[in-house]
């Protein structure tokens, strides 16, 4: 019932063919290993103890939900909900233990009930419902999405202390994270190599229809395949959200990608049949090797999706080219004494070469050590918005003035993501970090690792909870919430109907800037909202968002939006209505949004100004890593800019 096992063919034996084939047949191992040699000659920082830990920390949730994943494409399955699943399970934990009241140990069941009940909701559309998975499992990718947003309101969850220390680490050097992951990988191995069930996988894999006629249940077998699959997403979740102290409703999007690339890497076909524990582990690894060294090497985190989707690629090239030289796959479990022994000869040459490398590199680095220039590290949450764009071209310009090495981040507005490039940062060796974090509560918890580590934190544009920051460089959004309320109610004569487009949902920027605008408009009850929606800071979602509600409300006065960006989709939803019969107001004053304040098509916006945030940032983490005197707050203005006085105004 295994799958095929492609045999070695002869020929070859000498030295150099059984280095060949001890190299085809482990190529996710040979990778690893050549990657670590590379990162660790590059940089010096890469091959600390800390930082290793920190690579495995990083790898954890991926592994979790990659070893879920496993099980379903060791048996020609797909599932692209995990990431989502791990999210919905993380905020069911964090409501219930919370908003609900409920015990802590009945909340993590709960919440590891629901990953389960949804894999078992993609299995029974699978099995019985005839669905491709990929269908089944992308309209889970939604509605698992879309439950984690009603359930928390859009924003993040505080996560109970009890559990938050699944993120901390015992004995003050071994990361939980990674302790769970190993369990997992060893549940992972001894279910495909040890259980009827694995076997099962291989058998659906290799030939579903042949498993069928000797006798398996096939359609029940995917009901618990899936369902293993949610498991190991609410574990993936629950871990994630440990780490950051609060459960994110848009955590772990694009997760389902690098899991499914983790399995690939590690080995497995997504034809099926193919798979195991360990190669898993080891894609995982390579992943996040892949992530830290780059970070460490300053390279672009555009450049860094880049360089990964060409690993993904050669992954399945090489895969090609290992079949067609005939190097051995067995399935897990089936393979004998002789070949354990021989997979546990490959591992402990692995870990001698890693080892001697370890060695030359340390010696290599140590020798060639000097003094550095000052090296500062900004991750900033997004560089998709021209807001965040200036931010960092205020960073930079300064830096360069100033002789700084600045190294910046992306964090994708993914605050997991985030919470690994400031681990990066503080196994780097700098000399202080500037933050804009995704969430305040999320970035707590790794820059209450810098400061353990003695490295100044400076927040920019917004603060930092539960830890502690040199100084916070930010305008006041709460303010120039009000001042956009008030700057629109004065423009419509205090009078008329409005719609408010919101930013991403579970952002401190939307939240305070949509407190600010409520509570502006108190003062002018003859202004009345008639819809709000999110089209998350995004000008396309904000076109989208904007010519649907004008279905619903075609004779509206006024809009709001919570930044220039889908201000300017709204204008172009609009069309000759914008700055006529339609006044807008938007936030960031970017450089795109005044020039439309200036055509007349936006009446307002609220402008910040990035590139001096950037700028000021800069100056106060250098005054901060050279102990100087830095204020706790430094507040930059807004000011509201209309084609009065525009032309005047430099962000």
């Amino acid at each position: 019932m295994a799958t095929d096992t492609l045999k070695s063919k002869p020929g070859a034996q000498g030295a150099t063919g059984g280095l060949r084939r001890l190299l085809l047949d482990n190529g996710a191992l040979t990778a690893l290993i050549v990657l670590v040699i590379a990162m660790s000659a590059l940089s010096g920082d890469f091959l600390t103890a800390d930082n290793l830990l920190n690579v495995g920390v990083q790898a954890a949730v991926t592994a979790i939900l990659a070893f879920g994943v496993t099980f379903v494409i060791v048996s020609a399955g797909i599932d692209l909900s995990v990431g989502s699943v791990a999210a919905l399970s993380a905020t069911v934990l964090a409501w219930s233990a919370t908003e609900a009241g409920m015990p802590v140990v009945l909340a993590v069941l709960l919440s590891v009930l629901t990953g389960i009940a949804c894999g078992l909701v993609n299995g029974f559309l699978i099995s019985y419902g005839k669905l491709p998975p990929f269908i089944a499992t992308l309209a889970m990718l939604s509605v698992g999405r879309g439950l984690s947003l009603v359930i928390s309101q859009g924003s993040p969850i505080a996560f109970p202390d009890s559990v938050s220390h699944l993120g901390d680490t015992l004995g003050g050097w071994l990361p939980v994270p990674v302790l769970v992951m190993v369990v997992m990988g060893l549940i992972t191995a001894f279910v495909l190599g040890r259980t009827y069930i694995g076997r099962s996988m291989y058998a659906i894999g290799g030939n579903e229809e042949a498993a069928r006629l000797s006798g398996l249940r096939v359609k029940r077998q995917k009901l618990a395949i899936y369902a293993f699959s949610g498991l190991f997403a609410a574990a993936a979740g629950i871990v994630l959200a440990s780490r950051l102290s609060s459960a994110q409703p848009q955590a772990a999007q694009g997760y389902e990608l690098d899991a499914i690339a983790a399995v690939v890497i590690g080995g497995a076909s997504l034809a099926g049949g193919t798979g195991k524990a360990s190669g898993t582990l080891i894609g995982a690894l390579i992943l996040a090797v892949l992530r830290n060294g780059l970070n460490l090497l300053s390279v672009s985190a555009f450049w860094q999706q880049v360089v990964i989707g060409v690993v993904i690629a050669l992954a399945v090239l090489f895969d090609t080219l290992r079949r067609k030289a005939g190097a051995v796959t067995p399935a897990a479990g089936a393979s004998g004494g002789g070949n354990r022994g021989k997979q546990a000869l490959t591992y402990v040459i692995a870990a001698v070469v890693a080892v001697a490398v370890v060695g030359a590199t340390s010696l290599l680095h140590n020798g060639s050590s000097g003094g550095k220039d000052q090296k500062i590290g900004l991750s900033l949450s997004t560089l998709n918005n021209p807001f965040f764009v200036q931010i960092r071209n205020g960073a930079e310009a300064e830096a360069k003035k100033l002789g700084v090495d600045l190294t910046v981040t992306d964090a994708q507005n993914d605050a997991s993501q985030q919470a690994n490039q400031l681990q990066n940062f503080v196994s780097g060796s700098l000399s202080a970090v500037i933050v804009n974090p995704v969430d305040s509560d999320a970035a707590g918890p790794s820059v209450r690792s810098a400061n353990k580590d003695d490295i100044p934190v400076i927040a920019v544009d917004r603060g930092v909870n539960k830890a502690d920051t040199s100084a916070l460089v930010a305008s006041d959004n709460v303010e120039g919430g009000e001042l956009g309320a008030k700057a629109l109610a004065e423009k419509l004569g205090g009078k008329g109907t409005i719609v408010i487009l919101q930013g991403q949902a579970g952002t401190s920027a939307s939240r305070e800037r949509g407190a600010g605008f409520a509570a502006g408009l108190k003062e002018y009850p003859g202004i009345k909202v008639v819809a709000k929606q999110p089209a998350d800071f995004d000008r396309t979602k904000g076109l989208d968002v904007m010519t649907n509600l004008l279905q619903a409300h075609p004779d509206v006065d006024g809009v709001f939006a919570e930044n220039d960006e889908m201000a300017l989709g709204a204008i172009k939803a609009l069309g000759s209505k914008a700055g006529k019969s339609v006044q807008i107001v938007g936030f960031d004053g970017t450089p795109d949004g005044l020039k439309a304040v200036q055509d007349g098509t936006l009446y307002a916006s609220v402008a910040q100004q990035p590139k001096e945030l950037g700028r000021i940032a800069v100056q106060n983490a250098l005054r901060a890593a050279e102990d100087k005197k830095v204020e706790q707050t430094v507040k930059v203005p807004v000011k509201v800019v209309t084609k009065e006085n525009v032309a005047g105004f430099e962000g």
